[in-house]
């Protein structure tokens, strides 16, 4: 299993876009200063208000508006489903950084949400990927 942690200003809204991306929160693990957001058997989110994520680290929070911290690649099983994430985010207030593009065996793009965290999306068809030499 991964947990991805990720520092947001205001939990409620982070945890509200992630809904519309199709995420399910565990209430067991949330409250106003964190939402536990599942989208898979093995993915969680852990969105983190800022003065609970800095418990963690001493290190200094990233402006990531600003520079890149992380890129965060989510899987598809379709084309569909790729442009189905898209939209979602744009209808939730996200950022498109990449729109989805076609590129044979892979197709996606990328998103960032409110706190401007990336995330890339990927539909890869491995019958038409190039063959190896």
């Amino acid at each position: 299993m991964i947990f991805v942690n990720l520092p947001v200003r205001n939990v409620a809204s982070a945890t509200a876009f992630y809904t519309a991306l199709g995420f399910e929160k565990n209430p067991a693990f949330s409250n106003e200063v964190a939402s536990a957001m599942r989208w898979s058997d093995t993915i969680s989110v852990m969105l983190l208000d800022h003065s609970f994520y800095a418990t963690f680290t001493d290190k200094p929070i990233a402006d990531t508006h600003a520079v890149s911290a992380a890129l965060l690649c989510l899987s598809f099983d379709s084309r569909d489903s790729v442009d189905a994430i898209h939209a979602a985010s744009r209808q939730a207030g996200g950022r498109e950084t990449r729109a989805v593009q076609d590129q044979h065996f892979m197709y996606g793009g990328a998103f960032e949400d409110f706190d401007g965290h990336t995330w890339e999306t990927m539909f890869m068809d491995i019958s038409n990927a190039p063959a190896t030499a």
